[in-house]
């Protein structure tokens, strides 16, 4: 059974409260006829520019009292549930209709048949596959075009044309309509896809051979691979075309799914993964208080048991986050190790405020020192960080252990487990590396979770 389906709407993307679908007609077709037609005029809840009441002819008086979207959301789910989704570019129709459900809290899934593509299959070389110009050429009438219900009809009539093709070809009659479609990568694609949950983890594409060539995480992971298919990149292209399969692992907390990306990135180094490769640590920031009590920064070797403030993977790349933050923070090259001149030349053309020259004081530049350190910097605290868990009734541990992440674990959030040595037990110490703690941090400075001090 199939839904043919048209919508005419006022914007070119689903927008709340601009660009929402403001007419739908579905035609319940059997694979011989259309049995059962169902269409109406929606009010989006907003205005309809003149440009889209010029195309579609529907005014905003028109709509003034026709059915809200949520108001035929069940008719629609109940008209296309176990049926195909049909119409001409699929792609439109069904992205607007799966948003307009998702904004209700629905999940719209339903398989799709595109009469654009399968067009190109069964009359080939035609000039443009436009609705408009296929039905001119074919001498199909379209009654109110640019209306719902006027182009699903003109859809239907096209549909039953290709269908009476398929089974007259020698090459496409003994295969299935979505055989003649798909392409190696809708396949892929629609293989892949019903493997990812909408939930939040962490996910690996794999080739031929089961060789992990890319790892990305996501609050949504199917929504994220969906992304990888809409890419017009040509990277990402290439990846499409070397995806045989997919894999993955829920957090529950986002938090964890940045951390666990990173980890897998440094272990497997996918070849289309371009950031977070790199697992080796030159070089630190540090900081310490002089003989004078004036907070010093300074880029030494990296060591990984020390109180530095960020790691890196190069010199450079470390002198280059240093100045930056003496730029933002005001600092002295003098007291950031960027500078052998007693006084610099930060100072010089106003950008350092004077610490080197005696004039700004000790406590006011140790004031906008300290927030850097603060805010770059554990110390050496103890502590767990809680957060959501995989399922409702767990919640998730990040372990925070002398100033460094340590790792992560869950626990039953309703065994009201509290004791902090008992929640301790449930930590899978990971592999560490440096830039964990930069993830955690920045973390924690957009999120409010809350800490259990060890």
């Amino acid at each position: 059974m199939f839904a043919i389906i048209d919508i005419e709407t006022c914007g070119q993307k689903f927008r709340h409260p601009q660009g929402r679908i403001i007419d739908i007609a579905i035609l319940i077709h059997d694979g011989l006829q259309v049995v059962e037609r169902f269409s109406t005029l929606i009010n989006p809840g907003c205005y309809i520019s003149g440009f889209y009441s010029n195309l579609s002819g529907i005014t905003n008086d028109m709509v003034a009292d026709a059915p809200h979207f949520h108001q035929v959301a069940k008719k629609i789910v109940e008209l296309t549930e176990g049926k195909i989704f049909v119409a001409h570019n699929v792609g439109f129709d069904y992205s607007f209709i799966k948003e307009e459900f998702a904004f209700l809290g629905y999940n719209f899934r339903r398989e799709k048949l595109c009469t654009v593509k399968l067009s190109r299959k069964l009359l080939p070389k035609r000039i443009s596959y436009s609705l408009g110009h296929l039905c001119a050429s074919l001498n199909i009438p379209i009654v109110n075009r640019h209306r719902a219900l006027g182009d699903a009809e003109a859809t239907a009539i096209l549909f039953d044309l290709l269908l009476q093709l398929k089974s007259q070809s020698p090459t496409y009659k003994s295969m299935g309509i979505d055989e003649i479609m798909a392409t190696r990568l809708d396949k892929i694609k629609d293989y892949v896809l019903k493997k990812l949950p909408e939930e939040c983890g962490v996910y690996y594409f794999l080739d031929k051979e089961g060789k992990i060539i890319y790892i990305g995480k996501s609050t949504n992971i199917y929504n994220r691979a969906m992304s990888h298919f809409n890419s017009h990149e040509r990277k990402g292209k290439r990846m499409l075309n070397e995806l045989y399969n997919a894999e993955h692992e829920l957090t529950g907390s986002e938090l964890i799914a940045l951390l666990l990306e990173a980890e897998e990135i440094k272990k497997h180094k996918p070849h289309f993964n371009r950031a977070q490769k790199a697992d080796i640590f030159t070089h630190s920031i540090n900081w310490f208080e002089d003989k004078q009590g004036i907070i010093n920064f300074k880029i030494e070797p990296y060591d990984e048991t020390g109180t530095y403030l960020q790691a890196f993977t190069s010199y450079i790349a470390a002198r280059e986050r240093l100045e930056l933050w003496a730029d933002e923070y005001s600092l002295c090259l003098k007291y950031c190790g960027l500078s052998d001149d007693e006084v610099c030349f930060n100072y010089q053309i106003k950008k350092c405020r004077g610490i080197c020259a005696g004039i700004e004081s000790k406590d006011e530049y140790n004031k906008r020192a300290g927030k850097l350190v603060n805010e770059y910097s554990f110390g050496k605290q103890n502590f767990m960080v809680v957060d959501k868990g995989r399922r409702p009734d767990e919640q998730s541990l990040i372990l925070i252990e002398d100033g460094h992440y340590a790792g992560y674990g869950y626990f039953d959030s309703s065994t009201q487990m509290q004791n902090p040595a008992e929640l301790k037990e449930v930590i899978k110490h990971t592999t560490y590396y440096a830039d964990h703690d930069t993830i955690v941090r920045s973390y924690l400075k957009s999120k409010s979770l809350r800490k259990i001090l060890l």
